[in-house]
């Protein structure tokens, strides 16, 4: 009974989309857009030209943001996040706060020109992994082994078998189909068994494994920006700087401790970098206890992001990820409604 109602469910969104393209074909959905009211912080994560599911959900391609971009212009205010949390809005558009996480060098690539091109604030949320040596993240090195690595691995004395999976919404929020190393004992992902863990252990399996995966004609999907990078970024006017910890742990499953001086140091890092002061924290994978929420205050952070609300506090503002297997019209649909809408 429940795999006839999901599969119903399914085939109702599916169909929904399709008619919802439709009339945009016919020009119907401009008078949407012109009527909707609110404000909205939107993410970004990577952005690429081609291929940009080749290793993960999270990505979207550079063609597609510019198409966001221009409606975005056409019909809605874009406000910068200081804007965002002044509430100066316009009354009579829709009032977006785009973001873009992760510190790719591909943001500044591709998005920096749009930006500019458009004349449209937005702000991105960097770690401090340059400062720790690496020139990627390790979920990111995880998505490049899970595609090049081999059949099996040892890891921490674990054996890890490839396996072609349907990952999971707390593991990938689009769902979707990705090989994955899974544990031989207990079933129990690579991503999963480090997700909770310092950076120790994530570190470890970079070093032990890197030499086995092709890095050329891959940086788009994987590069973070340098120093150098980073700071032309932070001069543009249309830019602003926020902090995403200094290794790209999940904040709310490491000690405390650790946190909070994650938080600092990457804050520290990022202030030395630009000049500037650093008070946007984005939480990585967007979690947080209120244990963290309270750490990154006494860190001087005045503008916290999560994904999804559990704690009401002032200075904690929503955020909903862009879709990468929907359509243009669709996901700004989904953005209208602040739907959490990940169907493929």
């Amino acid at each position: 009974m429940k795999t006839a109602l999901r599969s119903f469910s399914i085939w109702r969104r599916k169909t929904s989309y399709a008619w919802q393209d439709a009339r945009s074909l016919l020009g119907l959905t401009a008078d949407t857009f012109k009527a909707a009211r609110g404000a909205r912080i939107i993410v970004y994560h990577g952005i690429c030209e081609h291929d940009h599911l080749r290793f993960n959900n999270i990505f979207l391609l550079r063609k597609t943001l510019e198409q966001h971009f221009r409606i975005f212009k056409k019909y809605f205010n874009v406000v910068s996040m200081d804007d965002y949390y002044r509430q100066r809005f316009d009354s009579r558009r829709l009032n977006i706060c785009i973001h873009f996480d992760d510190g790719y060098a591909n943001q500044l690539k591709y998005v920096l020109p749009l930006l500019e091109e458009y004349r449209l604030p937005a702000s991105f949320f960097i770690t401090a992994i340059r400062d720790a040596g690496y020139d990627l993240l390790w979920n990111d090195f995880l998505g490049l082994l899970n595609r090049y690595g081999p059949k099996e691995l040892v890891f921490q004395n674990k054996l890890f078998r490839k396996q072609q999976s349907i990952l999971p919404r707390y593991i990938s929020s689009a769902g979707g189909i990705f090989p994955r190393y899974v544990s031989t004992a207990g079933r129990l992902g690579l991503r999963e068994t480090l997700m909770p863990l310092g950076f120790g252990p994530k570190a470890a399996l970079i070093d032990e494994f890197g030499h086995l995966l092709p890095r050329r004609n891959n940086e788009d999907f994987w590069l973070q920006m340098t120093t150098g990078q980073i700071r032309t970024l932070s001069r543009s006017a249309y830019v602003t700087i926020g902090a995403h910890g200094y290794y790209h742990n999940d904040l709310s499953k490491i000690p405390l401790a650790d946190a909070e001086k994650e938080m600092l140091s990457c804050r520290r890092f990022l202030e030395n970098i630009t000049g500037k002061a650093i008070k946007a924290l984005a939480f990585p994978y967007g979690t947080y206890t209120p244990a963290l929420l309270e750490a990154a205050k006494r860190a001087n952070f005045s503008q916290l992001l999560p994904l999804g609300i559990h704690h009401p506090d002032r200075i904690l503002r929503e955020r909903l990820i862009i879709n990468p297997y929907v359509s243009v019209t669709n996901q700004l649909l989904n953005i209208i409604q602040k739907r959490y809408d990940f169907w493929r």
